[in-house]
């Protein structure tokens, strides 16, 4: 489950496994190797990993379906804005 996940944030957010490794100070094979399901990352990984694509670890290690956008660090106005977008794109 960790490897899609971690998979599709990456393609989501249109990077390759390169930038993320650089963005995450491994290598690209580390990368590789996650989304190729041969290892797991550290503890200490899986939470660098789910605070650079601000997800949970839940998330990330499937035990949670919800998609959570954490706020942490946002003022109360950039949330209410944050939360009218995803209201107006959900009617849609």
């Amino acid at each position: 489950m960790f490897n899609e996940q971690i998979r599709e944030l990456r393609q989501n957010a249109g990077i390759n496994q390169a930038e993320l490794a650089r963005a995450l100070g491994v290598t690209k094979q580390s990368v590789s190797n996650w989304e190729n399901d041969n290892i797991m990352p550290s503890v200490e990984m899986l939470i660098k990993i789910a605070g650079y694509f601000n997800v949970t670890t839940d998330y990330l290690l499937g035990l949670s379906s919800t998609h959570v956008l954490l706020t942490d660090g946002l003022t109360e106005p950039q949330i209410s804005h944050l939360q009218l977008l995803i209201k107006d794109l959900t009617e849609k």
